[in-house]
């Protein structure tokens, strides 16, 4: 993390003209600087009321007060002139935006008093979240600062993998209807700062995001940013992918190894849950997800391929059957409701007439490093070595089952799959048998904590590549009065996938593909580490 001035940094005009050092004694050399670094300019600024030797390396921005000292006790080496102890710094990676500092009086567009140059950093304040910060350096030459603001500007344009120029789509449905809200009062202002172009469409019906992307030129973009909750980041992800393939000339009826999709994907917090977003920042902060789009900041994610019976259904990171299905579907079928209201409505009546279903699941363990399989050994029961890399089947009747790429943290300080990573190739696995609806409620309280949250006897957890869930329609529990279903889609099962409601019939087959598509964020795990 980059060192930094004190947050309050002065705004006063005065300082030495011209940026030179004052006359008399020759003034004390500059601030120190790495032998890897090359020194592009030397000047004095007043910060936070200080005179300051302000020295821009090709890494850093380096400042140090400059003090009188008296005639008695004179600095080494220099009779008049010494520096405090204490050299601050920021990092000009963390830099995004630079300019002058203009003191105008109300509506005044242009001209008026320089005071200076205003630095716009990225900072991390705390764990995962992070904050633009200002650093004014005060000056009153024109020609100073000009200089100055120009090679920081050399600099910021240095940093290729920064956006230019990107694609906005806001769901104005999402959570309480404040999506628009959100991005022109807290997104849009910083993607002006940071001189990003921006393209906006503010979706008007389900689905349109997924249409636009099928007949946008995408290569005009540097990135994708959506603005909504789970939903709409599923949508969209999905269509970015299922547009890689259709570019690829795949037939997206059937894709047994997908394309990676060329354009990145940047999500702006704005539903009621916002799991996806939580997973990726590990935390649900709009101004986090912003700077991490501005300052360039990707990696890549892995992604599910669902299908049934050879037919792909779409893409996604995550899925839940069963209790998360019907807890869904309920909620859907409550949209009057408040988001709030519907999502506890949905809960309660779902654990009301909570039901396992008959099922036969498949699936392959997956390949994992030596690492994850030590630090997963609490949590997950099986690695590869346990089955030598075999298909395995479980029967029975199971309350709930969960397929997850991600960490899915927004509900859970853990994650509801604490061991999950964004991009190890493998899924985690999570089966509840079937129990006493109070034993099941205490694994459901249990996501609440940070630890032991698996610690059931009737809950199972592995970590795969593929999974095959089979419902069988030959069970002794009946389902048919279920709310859910509905009388038109009554052989229908109800899948939650991304906080999207999917239903299928029959088998559903869902296969990881690793790395598949770059999303703006942070490496989470890293963050995590943050002191």
């Amino acid at each position: 993390m980059p060192r930094l001035a004190r947050a309050r940094v002065g705004a006063s005009a005065r300082g030495p003209e011209a940026g030179q050092p004052p006359r008399g004694p020759p003034p004390p050399a500059p601030a120190p600087v790495a032998a890897a670094e090359r020194v592009l300019r030397w000047g004095i600024f007043e910060i936070d009321g200080r005179s300051c030797d302000v020295v821009l390396s090709d890494r850093a921005l380096r400042w140090r007060p400059i003090r009188p000292e008296r005639p008695a006790a004179p600095a080494a080496g220099n009779s008049k002139y010494g520096f405090l102890s204490k050299e601050e710094f920021i990092e000009l990676k963390d830099l995004f935006s630079v300019k002058l500092k203009w003191r105008r009086f109300a509506k005044q567009q242009k001209g008026g008093t320089l005071l200076g140059i205003t630095l716009f950093v990225c900072i991390k304040k705390e764990p995962n979240k992070l904050k633009d910060y200002t650093l004014n350096l005060n000056n009153s030459s024109e020609d100073h600062c000009a200089s100055w603001v120009r090679d920081l500007k050399k600099i910021l344009i240095g940093f290729s993998n920064r956006p230019k120029f990107l694609k906005v789509l806001i769901n104005p449905q999402s959570h309480k209807k404040e999506a628009t809200y959100i991005y022109y009062e807290h997104v849009d202002p910083l993607l002006k700062l940071a001189k990003i172009k921006t393209d906006v469409t503010i979706t008007e019906y389900e689905g349109h995001a997924l249409s636009l992307l099928k007949e946008c030129e995408l290569q005009e973009f540097d990135g994708i940013i959506c603005v909504g909750g789970d939903g709409f980041a599923s949508e969209v992800a999905h269509g970015l992918l299922l547009r890689a393939q259709m570019d690829a000339g795949k037939d997206t009826n059937y894709i047994p190894t997908p394309v990676r999709t060329p354009v990145p994907l940047g999500i702006i917090p704005a539903g009621s849950t916002n799991v996806l977003a939580h997973s990726l920042y590990g935390i649900t902060h709009i101004v986090t997800a912003t700077l991490h789009i501005i300052m360039g900041h990707m990696q890549p994610v892995d992604v599910c391929t669902f299908s049934s019976t050879g037919k792909f259904l779409r893409f996604g990171f995550s899925a839940m059957f069963g209790f998360g299905g019907r807890t869904l579907a309920l909620a859907e079928k409550h949209h009057w409701m408040l988001p709030n209201q519907r999502k506890d409505f949905a809960i309660i009546k779902a654990l009301a007439s909570l039901k396992p279903e008959d099922c036969e699941i498949s699936f392959l363990p997956a390949k994992v490093s030596q690492d994850f399989q030590e630090a997963s050994r609490n949590e997950y029961r099986s690695t590869e070595s346990d089955f030598n890399n075999q298909w395995q089947k479980i029967q029975g009747h199971f309350l709930n089952i969960s397929i997850m790429t991600i960490p899915c943290c927004s509900m859970s300080p853990g994650g509801l799959a604490a061991n999950a990573r964004l991009n190890n190739g493998s899924m985690a696995l999570i089966i509840a048998r079937n129990s006493s609806r109070s034993e099941f409620v205490k694994h459901l309280k249990k996501y609440g904590s940070f630890k032991n949250q698996f610690n059931f006897p009737a809950v199972e957890t592995y970590i795969v590549a593929e999974v095959k869930i089979q419902p069988r329609n030959d069970s002794e529990y009946d389902t048919e009065n279920i709310e859910f279903h509905g009388a038109s889609n009554e052989n229908n099962y109800p899948w939650n996938v991304d906080g999207d409601l999917m239903e299928v019939s029959s088998e559903v087959h869902i296969k990881v593909h690793p790395q598949l598509i770059k999303l703006y964020g942070g490496c989470f795990e890293e963050m995590n580490d943050y002191k």
